[in-house]
């Protein structure tokens, strides 16, 4: 499982004109589901997204998580995380995982990081989606579940 974390000021995403999540302070959570991956990869990353230390402290170095903080995340779907275009100009998806145990995937990591203190809203998985963002610093962190970054 593979995530790219954004902290943010605001966040929303957009399907079919309506707004589908939205949030003020905290995390984009951009995640990707790969082949193999189990409710066990979605834990982990959960964890490690509520308890990254991404946010300023009192003297303004990145000291505090979400959970500390009380901020929000916008979990969006994106299989593209494993794309393959080593060797190509087209990106191969081969490595994601089919469409069922992706969403059954992603629903667990939405409930995993909500069971850990987290508001959490959501896109819609697999639907053309337009996420608005403001990346507060930026700072945006790779994830990954097999610990490859």
């Amino acid at each position: 499982m593979r995530a790219v974390v954004q902290r943010v000021t605001r966040a929303r995403v957009v399907v079919e004109e309506r707004v589908a999540g939205e949030i003020a302070a905290g995390v984009v959570v951009l995640l990707g589901v790969g082949r193999g991956d189990t409710v066990e990869s979605a834990a982990y990353l959960a964890e490690k997204v509520a308890h990254l230390r991404i946010f300023p402290d009192d003297q303004g170095k990145m000291n505090r998580s979400l959970a500390e903080t009380g901020g929000a995340a916008l979990v969006v779907s994106q299989f593209t995380l494993y794309g393959d275009a080593r060797g190509q100009r087209r990106p191969s998806f081969l490595q994601a995982a089919p469409p069922e145990e992706g969403k059954r995937l992603y629903e667990e990591f939405v409930r995993a990081l909500g069971a850990l203190g987290v508001r959490v809203e959501t896109g819609v998985f697999q639907a053309h989606m337009f996420v608005e963002l403001t990346n507060d610093g930026p700072v945006t962190i790779l994830l990954d579940s097999e610990k490859l970054f």
